[in-house]
């Protein structure tokens, strides 16, 4: 009996422990139970909340802020205190950009992790995820920075080839406007793909058109029509205006003239929309024809070198489209970052049209 015994815990020993022949019975119970003791799970280690910074956009004051909540970025319902474009009083909380949120931290699926896409969408909601790009040709804005804003976005075209939209999603692109057309007779080769591809990773996105002055503007507005759906969920139409040196057309208007163009041309697309188009545009181009004009339109503003309140000082924007040189995984080569105006909540209230671009913007 007792070599039966033996036998049958050399037997166990071998198959469970790994053990050789000359393993004892009692160094065989010891070696099963180190075995279970390994197959033990880990307890996660804790987390520690994310610091926070505040920014009040008039004076370009931070402070620290304490009580932040650290997945606010990574799914943005109501935050507390996150409008930091509305007035003195109010304060904005987001994790410190180059800390990411908890919820970023976490593999998909665990405890700690945000809702997936599914369920922002069925709750109405956009997940807001903190951006983690960099820049080739990193620029100091002063004392408030585009990671000092809430929701980051890009805008691409063909020149980005094919993009991991997945990826470049949860770097921080919450938002991008897609190159449609050009004139009246160019589409974006990319424009189709990268516009299935982003609703299908959950970016909120728009298109963009680059106006032709050599062109009549019904006919740009026709062909920008033909080739871009009217999806209520996608984000405003932009005409993009702007003094191009490589085109072919270099004639000039008169600002006079520009502007009753680009009125003919916004006038079509928001009939057929149903939204108000957003107006991209340069320094150059601004100040000799913009300047004072188009006041109730949301501004999309190019400024790479400056804060856009230097650049623009009488503009309010929606927009602002601080980089060319930006780097992200996602995508090959160089991206152009932006950034949106106001806080995690302004972005969900005004993507789901609760709350309009002029309040967006401080107008109302």
């Amino acid at each position: 009996m007792r070599s039966k015994v033996i036998s049958s815990l050399l037997i166990g020993c071998l198959v469970l422990a790994g053990c050789s022949a000359r393993t004892s019975p009692i160094e065989a119970l010891k070696l099963q139970s180190q075995s279970a003791q390994r197959a033990q799970p880990v307890q996660a280690a804790s987390m520690a909340p994310v610091p926070a910074v505040a920014v009040d956009e008039q004076t370009g004051s931070i402070a620290s802020t304490s009580g932040a909540d650290p997945q606010a970025l990574a799914w943005s319902g109501d935050t507390p205190n996150q409008a930091h474009f509305e007035s003195a009083t109010m304060t904005a909380g987001m994790p410190v950009p180059d800390q990411r949120p908890v919820a970023m931290l976490a593999r998909p699926g665990s405890p700690l992790a945000a809702p997936d896409e599914s369920v922002a969408r069925s709750s109405g909601r956009h997940r807001v995820y903190n951006q983690r790009f960099s820049d080739a040709k990193p620029m100091n804005f002063g004392k408030v920075k585009p990671k000092h804003h809430a929701v980051h976005g890009v805008d691409v075209s063909r020149w980005q080839g094919n993009i991991d939209w997945p990826k470049l999603r949860s770097q921080g692109a919450n938002f991008a406007y897609i190159k449609a057309t050009d004139g009246g007779d160019h589409l974006d080769p990319m424009f189709h793909t990268n516009w299935k591809r982003a609703k299908e990773a959950g970016v909120k996105r728009g298109a963009y058109h680059f106006f032709y002055w050599c062109r009549v503007a019904s006919e740009q507005a026709d062909w920008f029509i033909r080739n871009v759906p009217r999806d209520p969920d996608a984000l405003p139409p932009v005409i993009d205006v702007e003094y191009n040196g490589e085109s072919s057309c270099r004639f000039r208007l008169s600002p006079e003239k520009a502007r009753e163009k680009m009125q003919v041309f916004m006038d079509r697309l928001e009939r057929h929309y149903g939204k108000r188009p957003v107006i991209y545009t340069a320094p150059d181009f601004y100040k000799d024809n913009l300047r004072g004009q188009f006041l109730d339109y949301p501004f999309w503003l190019r400024s790479v070198a400056a804060h856009p309140s230097k650049i623009y000082p009488d503009r309010k924007w929606v927009f602002w489209q601080y980089s060319g040189s930006g780097l992200s995984q996602g995508v090959n080569g160089k991206i152009d970052l932006n950034v949106f105006y106001g806080s995690v909540a302004d972005w969900q209230n005004w993507v789901a049209g609760k709350k309009s671009w002029q309040r967006v913007a401080g107008l109302r």
